[in-house]
């Protein structure tokens, strides 16, 4: 054998005796000195936690919360992974329940909503106590786990239908959004629905080793596969929580809405719908499914929210923007002189007035809420193109109507809203069914009765359009995100005009400075602010009529617009023009100050104006 030959045995048996030595020494550590990779020998399972993230906050426009997160711990089951042999009494004794909500709570009616293979909530809200007693003997029950969530609360328990209310995701929610799981919470109605991507945050992840007993014994990968979860962004909204909460006093017992605008900005400084709910009764708990079916019950409809889904009549309201579109449209004088003999009459139809003399101008009939004055006013702008024209001045009338937001949604951050109706030729053609029809046919339509229907919100941004004399931004909610430099839509900071000249809007703001004066709201005066307003009264066919007002204050740099609409209440000075004078003071102002004023808020307080049929 050559001498090369053995030398390479020589190599080869050294490079055996080598990793031998290697492989020997591995495998005394493992097995005499580190625990660890006996600990992972023993392990059964990687298991997958979602982690939750915190819900982003709700501020109001003074930094008030008005929302907060409330961790809660959620008792989790995977049906497959039970032990069909464990203790249940023993957990249901853990638990403080019995046998039979046990089987109730773990069988359910598996396909869409629940798999045997996916977690579901076993129990939604652990107590305290059960929480710690689980904690210690939780590994003793496969199949189990407690999911650390938070839910929703509300401060004040007001604004319900303003920030509305977060539910359980439902089977067609999860099949067309990946983002959720059986049992996750989405916002339900209001900001909570509207700014739902915004403020539900992302969900993080953490992979976890458990051992053949359901002991966690560590990270699967020292964490590295972990993800953290991502928080909401917080919310500065328009509202004034004290504002809004004075105005939900004065509506107790009554029906209607408030909303109220900023002019400058299209801020909503307060919705107010009643009746109204709180919102913390609508919180994750086991009450919650008995609390949310009572209040679907209850004949106030209490969910109904009357600030933008209400669509009424909008009465006396409407008479200024008829003086407007015709003064603009050259068809009518401020100055013209329209004589009132207590109603107005053509032909067939008869629409009383208030008991006033005849109006020698528009500032007076808007002071006396003049029917006659305004019946011939709308006759005029759709007689324009001769008295057998009406298609083309009703058209050109609504053409003005639809600059002023009116017969559509105003697309305001929120959720729902309607858009109210303005009725068109192609109405009028479709319902007269080839008769002729003529301004006096239609002429209610002037004194906003007849087909036509507003929002309050609606109503409020006409009181914002006029105290601009002539503009106005989308009314919003939003104003900022406070944790996050992302701005808001600029759809709410890009200003609208119609096409009015300001000095009509001037003349009109004339008449509306009187109304609170000497008109039919000088119950309404408040001596050191100016305010332009005009009363309503919308017939109402099942019982008393419905009371409205709308204003703006003060005359000059108006600081608020404001629409109130109660139902049942009668007359527009009655309860509407009271309710927004108050509110109207309490923002500009901080406090009622004269013992007048003070003896009119009680009023309203104790007044119940709720129908006794209901």
């Amino acid at each position: 054998m050559s001498t090369a030959n053995t030398n390479r045995q020589y190599i080869i048996r050294i490079l055996f005796l080598v990793g031998a030595a290697i492989l020997l020494a591995k495998t005394a550590q493992i097995q005499l000195v580190d625990n660890s990779y006996r600990d992972k020998a023993q392990t059964a399972a990687i298991n997958k936690f979602v982690l939750y993230p915190s819900r982003g906050l709700v501020y109001d426009r003074n930094e008030v919360l008005m929302t907060y997160n409330q961790p809660i711990y959620e008792l989790m089951a995977t049906y497959k992974l039970i032990d069909p042999k464990m203790d249940t009494l023993a957990f249901c004794d853990i638990l403080d329940i019995n046998k039979e909500e046990f089987d109730k709570r773990l069988n359910k009616k598996w396909g869409r909503r629940y798999s045997k293979n996916v977690p579901f909530s076993f129990i939604r809200r652990l107590s305290a106590e059960s929480y710690g007693r689980l904690q210690e003997s939780l590994h003793e029950f496969p199949g189990f786990y407690v999911q650390k969530r938070n839910i929703r609360g509300y401060r004040d328990s007001i604004a319900s239908h303003t920030l509305g209310y977060i539910s359980e995701v439902n089977p067609s929610q999860i099949e067309n959004n990946n983002i959720y799981s059986p049992g996750d919470y989405i916002g339900k109605d209001g900001l909570e629905a509207f700014y739902e991507e915004e403020i539900r945050g992302k969900k993080g992840l953490k992979y976890q080793l458990k051992d053949n007993v359901g002991r966690i014994v560590g990270d699967y990968k020292d964490g590295s596969l972990n993800q953290n979860a991502i928080s909401g962004k917080d919310l500065k909204i328009s509202i004034d929580t004290k504002l809004q909460k004075y105005g939900e006093q004065l509506m107790v017992n009554k029906l209607g809405s408030i909303v109220a605008i900023e002019p400058s900005s299209g801020e909503i400084l307060t919705m107010i719908s009643a009746p109204t709910y709180d919102p913390n009764k609508l919180s994750i708990s086991r009450e919650r499914g008995e609390l949310f079916k009572k209040l679907l019950d209850d004949p106030l409809n209490p969910f109904f929210n009357r600030a933008v889904s209400a669509e009424y009549p909008p009465g006396s309201l409407f008479k200024p923007i008829v003086g407007l579109i015709a003064m603009q449209e050259k068809v009518w004088d401020f100055n013209r002189f329209v004589p009132c003999s207590g109603a107005y009459w053509n032909v067939d139809r008869f629409l009383g007035c208030h008991d006033h003399p005849s109006a020698y101008n528009m500032g007076k009939a808007i002071q006396y809420s003049c029917n006659s004055y305004f019946c011939e006013t709308f006759k005029s702008i759709i007689d324009k193109e001769g008295y057998h024209n009406p298609n083309r001045g009703l058209d050109l009338f609504n053409s003005y109507l639809y600059e002023f937001g009116l017969g559509r949604t105003l697309d305001i951050d929120f959720q729902p809203e309607k858009g109210g109706n303005i009725p068109t030729t192609k109405y009028y053609d479709k319902i007269y069914r080839g008769r002729k029809w003529r301004s006096p046919t239609i002429v209610s339509v002037g004194i906003g009765q007849g087909e036509i229907q507003l929002t309050t919100l609606q109503m409020a941004n006409l009181a914002a359009i006029i105290a601009n004399r002539g503009s106005y931004y989308t009314p919003h909610l939003v104003k900022e995100y406070l944790n996050d430099d992302t701005p808001i839509d600029d759809k709410y900071t890009t200003p609208k005009k119609v096409s009015i000249d300001s000095i009509h809007f001037e003349k009109v703001i004339q008449g509306m400075a009187k109304v609170t004066v000497e008109g039919t709201a000088n119950w309404s005066h408040i001596t050191d602010i100016p305010i332009c307003g005009k009363t309503g009264t919308a017939q109402n066919p099942h019982g008393k009529d419905h009371s409205i007002f709308f204003a703006f204050a003060p005359r000059e740099n108006p600081q608020i617009a404001i629409a109130v609409y109660v139902e049942n209440a009668g007359d527009g000075g009655a309860f509407a023009a009271p309710i927004a004078s108050l509110m109207i003071e309490k923002y500009l102002k901080e406090q009622i100050r004269t013992a007048n004023r003070q003896y009119m808020e009680d009023y309203i307080l104790r007044s119940n104006l709720i129908p006794k049929t209901l």
